[in-house]
């Protein structure tokens, strides 16, 4: 017979990152009785889901002292999976015909965001999220548990350090771009960029076409 909530032993759980897998996260440990802190990087919640227009100095984003811009998405992004894939079971992913809401099956990243925060809102998640904090640092320590040394992205770099039961690691994979190594293309002359750069296609429009 599986235990209770009640005869669970209550943890102290640490989850970095705020976006769709963190959410979910928190919300079942939550359930299952157990003490949740998320730490957010950004100012808001939504992780890969946050648009920013922005882009790095690096259009490969291969050095490794760029200052790393968190989002990959591009001003028109629709999703590749039908909205009733993505929600999650507690809370579908449905159109609710509000004014703000994009009914098409694949909406828009715009929408994406739409839900998770309210997501967020319909659970209680957003308390539990300390936004604007990096983890820059987590390891075991002794009887098991977890040092999480987190950063205020506030301009002043104080480190804090705490003891957690447990972590999840939710900060995603689409931060930094794999480019593949091909031989000779340095020697292309024309511009080179990962699509983690690309936000819109006006600066490229008109552009000459080389040919190797």
């Amino acid at each position: 017979m599986s235990p209770t909530i009640s005869e669970i032993k209550s943890l102290n759980v640490a989850i970095i990152g705020a976006g769709a897998a963190g959410l979910v996260s928190a919300r079942e440990l939550r359930r299952e009785g157990h003490q949740v802190v998320m730490f957010e990087r950004q100012a808001q919640l939504g992780g890969t889901w946050v648009y920013n227009p922005g882009v790095e100095a690096d259009p490969l984003g291969s050095d490794p002292s760029r200052a790393i811009v968190h989002s990959s998405l591009y001003a028109s992004l629709r999703t590749n999976l039908p909205r009733e894939a993505m929600g999650f079971r507690a809370y579908p992913f449905v159109s609710t015909g509000q004014p703000h809401w994009d009914s098409r099956r694949f909406p828009g990243h715009q929408e994406v965001l739409l839900y998770l925060n309210d997501y967020a809102t319909e659970f209680g998640l957003t308390e539990l999220v300390r936004f604007e904090t990096e983890v820059v640092y987590a390891g075991l320590v002794e009887d098991g548990k977890w040092k999480v040394r987190s950063r205020q992205e506030n301009g002043v770099a104080v480190d804090v350090d705490e003891i957690f039961d447990a972590l999840v690691v939710c900060n995603g994979h689409y931060t930094e771009p794999r480019t593949a190594e091909i031989p000779g293309i340095d020697a292309w002359p024309g511009k080179q960029m990962h699509c983690h750069n690309y936000r819109i296609p006006e600066p490229y429009r008109d552009l000459v076409r080389f040919r190797l």
